[in-house]
């Protein structure tokens, strides 16, 4: 079993920055890759940014690329979020997820084995 603990989430101006933080424990020793996904009320949960754990391979959605940065702190088991110049469109629950490598693409929720409890993120205009 693995657990993950995220925080950072709040409310933040349209420019401003966040960032979110994922802690795991637990069996983590096969950890392939951790990631972000974020689902907004009404919508569906879309990919957000992954990150590969021994080689630090990153891969990020379009509507982010350019804005935010994945980044893994392997001795405390942390993989961060950072998120510059938010946009209201980017309000949503923000979930952390963790998996092992299966050749299913880190885009999808199906990569993943463990999800975080989610933490809220609000950009106001």
């Amino acid at each position: 079993q693995v657990q993950l603990v995220e925080s950072g989430g709040g409310l933040v101006q349209a420019g401003g920055s966040l960032r979110l933080s994922c802690a795991a424990s637990g069996r983590t020793f096969s950890t392939y890759a951790m990631g972000w996904f974020r689902q907004a009320p009404g919508k569906e949960q879309d990919f957000v940014a992954a990150i590969t754990w021994n080689l630090g391979n990153t891969h990020y959605a379009d509507s982010v690329k350019g804005r935010f940065t994945i980044s893994r702190d392997a001795a405390r088991n942390t993989v961060y979020l950072q998120m510059n110049s938010l946009k209201p469109e980017d309000s949503a629950v923000y979930y952390c997820a963790i998996g092992g490598a299966r050749g299913i693409t880190l885009r999808s929720p199906g990569a993943y084995d463990y999800w975080g409890q989610g933490t809220q993120v609000t950009v106001s205009s």
